[in-house]
């Protein structure tokens, strides 16, 4: 080609970018978890801090091992990923965790939530409510014994620090948490506590007011699609607010937005824009879906809580709504395919 001819590049769309690459998206995220993981310290101890440094190590690590001989291990911890996927895990956790569980919360959140399905990219369901299920499914009485919030800074639950598959002494103050409390005991938490904080629970999920200042910020910056928590917040909103009316069925729509981990996973959950759909009709669909099943599950289920199955069962079906909503092919009378 001769160097007065112009240059031509051929390149796949989309050709206009908006400059919220990977990275910057993830690193986004990230620092507004500082508040969240701060409130976290605050209620909670050392603990909040022990346990989610051990699920953070734990991601970062495994992801570093698992990528270290493709020659691109430096790539993938430093866009972040495996970092939030880590601090996300470690929120979703009770504080009397203890930290081993925590390290092998995080291993299989990298390995099964992320590295089977091909990496960052190619994942079907959230690594961070992966590695919460494992925990779960192996070790539920760990995963639903809740302590008291403000005990001390400096106080530790004996389960934190003990050893690998050992019961310690139980002579920890526990409580039940706001929802465990309106489902087996009829009794609701005053809202200013669901707000401000100070109630038992995940770490994450004890302030409704810094969730939803961090996720307005994020909403501003437009790091994610406003639809998908709209959809979520509001269809349990609206599904709650009739089964109170119903017989008083649901504890309303205030509670059922305070309460638990719907605010955490419709903040930093459902917005993953790797696990849920890229259409705008998909994520309408996707949001219903969490919000819906979440009500459901928290009125009806076994358990109190119900976010993490919500969207995992809601990340199952997120390629068929894909393709139920794929927009119509430009210049014919039906969907591609």
């Amino acid at each position: 080609m001769s160097p007065s001819m112009p240059y031509l590049e051929i390149a796949p769309a989309p050709r206009v970018s908006s400059g919220l690459g990977t990275r910057r998206l993830m690193w986004e995220v990230l620092v507004t978890l500082i508040p969240v993981v701060a409130t976290a310290a605050y209620y909670f101890g050392a603990a909040a801090l022990l346990l989610i440094a051990a699920t953070t190590t734990a991601t970062m690590g495994t992801e570093w091992l698992l990528t270290r001989g493709s020659g691109k291990g430096s790539t993938r911890l430093g866009d972040g990923s495996a970092a939030l996927s880590g601090i996300l895990l470690g929120l979703c956790l009770p504080p009397s965790t203890p930290v081993w569980m925590a390290l092998l919360g995080g291993v299989v959140a990298i390995i099964l939530g992320k590295a089977v399905w091909g990496g960052l990219g190619f994942n079907l369901f959230n690594p961070a409510l992966v590695g919460r299920a494992f925990l779960q499914a192996a070790f539920p009485l760990a995963l639903t014994t809740w302590t008291a919030p403000q005990q001390g800074f400096w106080t530790l639950a004996p389960s934190v620090l003990a050893p690998p598959f050992m019961r310690a002494a139980t002579d920890a103050t526990t409580t039940a948490t706001p929802l465990g409390l309106a489902k087996f005991a009829g009794q609701l938490v005053a809202p200013e506590s669901l707000i401000f904080g100070g109630t038992a629970g995940s770490l994450g999920e004890t302030s409704a007011l810094v969730l939803i200042l961090c996720g307005l910020w994020l909403g501003l910056r437009r790091v994610f699609d406003w639809r998908l928590p709209v959809a979520t917040l509001l269809t349990a909103a609206l599904f709650s607010g009739v089964l109170q009316l119903w017989g008083g069925v649901a504890p309303g729509p205030l509670f059922t937005l305070s309460s638990g981990g719907l605010l955490l996973g419709a903040v930093y959950m459902v917005t993953d824009p790797v696990t849920t759909p890229l259409t705008p009709r998909g994520m309408w669909i996707f949001g219903v879906g969490v919000g819906f099943l979440v009500v459901l599950i928290r009125t009806w289920g076994g358990l109190a809580e119900g976010v993490m199955y919500a969207i995992l069962l809601m990340n199952a079906v997120t390629p068929l709504i894909n393709r139920l909503t794929q927009p119509r092919t430009f210049g014919t009378g039906m969907r591609s395919t």
